[in-house]
């Protein structure tokens, strides 16, 4: 009986270290992360999870974990920047607005599912060309949705959240524990 993160982020690591969880197996989910055609963001979300868990492997006794967040401006999908003028035009794009990051969690174990979504709304303060061309500079934004990383840099961005802080990192804290738990995980000193 292993734990198996499906994903590659050293993000949703470090959250699950930090609730005392250390996956047995790392594999990232090698899918297709491209939004179907007017797919809404939670749906497509949703659907990018429930996909990355079907294509790892495990055993019937194994637990596996996985986790899509996505950025969503109204009804518009914004997602990992492919150069840094696109991550530009993301960050310019939600600038002085408001935002949701949607993160779906899913966990399988034993033949059953369950998942769990959680959704933050996310302020970002009007942006200087120095403080866009600054964190454009630094990189940050590469593999992120929507061009950001409220854990880093671009957390100086975001005056105000409203939701999950781990969410919109990659991996909520609260959905994953309740799933691990409603799914019979043992967990030694978790909260």
């Amino acid at each position: 009986m292993r734990l198996i993160l499906g994903s590659a982020s050293p993000r949703r690591r470090e959250i699950l270290a930090q609730l005392g969880i250390v996956p047995d197996a790392i594999v990232a989910a090698d899918i297709d992360e491209t939004p179907h055609r007017q797919e809404l963001p939670r749906p497509y979300c949703e659907r990018v999870t429930r996909a990355k868990l079907d294509a790892i492997a495990s055993e019937p006794a194994d637990f596996v974990l996985c986790a899509d967040t996505t950025v969503a401006l109204g009804r518009r999908i914004l997602g990992k920047p492919q150069d840094a003028a696109q991550a530009a035009e993301f960050l310019l794009q939600l600038a002085g607005r408001r935002h949701n990051v949607i993160s779906a969690v899913a966990l399988r174990h034993a033949g059953h599912i369950w998942t769990r979504t959680q959704v933050t709304s996310v302020k970002m303060k009007r942006l200087s060309d120095d403080e866009l061309n600054r964190y454009l500079a630094s990189g940050e934004w590469q593999g992120k949705a929507g061009g950001y990383a409220i854990q880093g840099r671009g957390g100086a961005f975001i005056p105000w959240i409203s939701g999950s802080y781990t969410g919109v990192m990659g991996l909520p804290a609260v959905e994953t524990l309740t799933l691990l738990r409603a799914a019979g995980y043992q967990m030694d000193d978790t909260p």
